[in-house]
């Protein structure tokens, strides 16, 4: 069984409510639909419920024994408008305004998030990542052990000509686009976090570089070089590779050739990217030419789970991340 099959079981065992507010979109309602099927959660769709359920009937969804919300005669409707109120009054947030973006249904989603009503939420199929991670940090806002969200892509290697095998995480590769070395202790550190408790993994984490143990010299360099030595300083025990480039941080021949001062073995399963550019080109490589199955981006350091689909997702993808959303709930 591979992780993402064990995190499906997982999320099935959960039993926990993801809310998803993209309702217009099919891929949604189909998702909902194989998501109730399979028990892998509750789902819960928001939005205006005649047109989800005339949606349904039009293509053959069956919609039965899951919750529809209606943003405007749902009976909690009142009750996220003063949650809105509340996480937004420092902002000068009223209750005429509230009522008017309590009628988004991806504000909707969080409001009933942080109110306790739904465990987490996917969201993204039709919204950007922007409009999702604005929505999540203004209501849910991040956890006491988080200074930033960022995110990461699960990495989930079967074939047998990949040079790692099973699960591994690659961040941020998402969100944060130019992290300085403070910021990317911190995705390092919030990653490493996600693979022990999502993935069930003893992380090694390396921190990708053009440069392998001083093989350059360059202000990109470091800050690599920075973001280790703050690791090292809060997390001393953390199997940790600095400065490393990718085939030292998979292959031990390379590893001990070019940096036998390092520590941790090879390979790695937690690569932090140094910039959004690199890291959102290395997943994209390894997904469609290297055939790794790619899930995400996860974001970590909310309060509460919520994700991001890409808007190209497809049904499975959108089923996974739900699994997910789930066990990160847990």
């Amino acid at each position: 069984m591979n992780t993402i099959e064990s995190i499906i079981q997982q999320a099935a065992g959960n039993n926990k409510k993801i809310v998803l507010p993209e309702t217009g979109d099919i891929r949604i309602l189909q998702a909902a639909q194989l998501i109730k099927d399979r028990g892998i959660a509750q789902p819960l769709l928001t939005g205006n419920s005649d047109q989800i359920i005339r949606l349904a009937e039009d293509n053959d969804i069956n919609l039965q024994h899951i919750d529809i919300i209606d943003l405007e005669r749902g009976p909690n409707t009142a009750k996220y408008i003063d949650t809105l109120v509340e996480v937004r009054k420092h902002k000068g947030m009223t209750k005429a305004t509230a009522s008017e973006l309590i009628l988004s249904p991806l504000t909707h989603a969080v409001c009933m998030v942080k109110s306790g009503d739904a465990d987490g939420c996917v969201a993204g199929a039709a919204n950007t990542t922007s409009d999702v991670v604005r929505a999540a940090l203004q209501v849910i806002g991040m956890n006491n052990n988080s200074s930033m969200v960022s995110s990461f892509f699960l990495m989930q290697h079967n074939l047998p000509h990949q040079a790692i095998q099973g699960a591994a995480v690659f961040a941020d590769c998402g969100l944060v686009i130019e992290p300085d070395a403070e910021q990317l202790a911190q995705i390092a550190m919030q990653s490493a976090h996600s693979a022990h408790n999502l993935l069930g993994i003893t992380p090694t984490v390396a921190l990708l570089s053009f440069s392998t143990a001083g093989s350059a010299s360059h202000p990109s360099v470091d800050k690599v070089k920075e973001a280790g030595r703050l690791i090292k300083s809060t997390n001393p025990d953390m199997k940790l590779m600095v400065e490393v480039q990718f085939d030292a941080a998979i292959l031990p021949e390379v590893l001990k050739s070019k940096a036998p001062e390092i520590e941790a073995s090879a390979p790695a399963n937690v690569f932090i990217f140094p910039d959004l550019q690199s890291g959102n080109i290395g997943y994209k490589i390894a997904q469609r030419l290297g055939g790794v199955e790619a899930i995400g981006p996860i974001l970590q350091g909310l309060a509460s789970p919520v994700n991001d689909l890409s808007r190209g997702c497809s049904v499975d993808d959108i089923v996974k991340l739900v699994a997910v959303t789930s066990v990160q709930a847990s």
